[in-house]
């Protein structure tokens, strides 16, 4: 059964009084450049994996 919008509301109040809007405020602070750190590195990785390897030239693959 999932919970009414009384009990969420409730649940949210006790959350609020028990760690206080400051701390909340950091949390999700927090947690949002976490998130972004990871979609950036993601990106980053995504980008090093579609780019072409470069060949390394050895004597044997050297054109005349």
């Amino acid at each position: 059964m999932a919970p009414s919008i009384w009990q969420l509301l409730i649940i949210l109040l006790v959350v609020v009084l028990l760690f206080g809007t400051r701390k909340l405020r950091s949390l999700g602070q927090d947690l949002g450049g976490a998130i972004k750190g990871f979609k950036d590195g993601m990106k980053d990785a995504d980008k090093e994996s579609a780019a072409p390897a470069k060949q390394i030239e050895t004597p044997e693959q050297k054109p005349e």
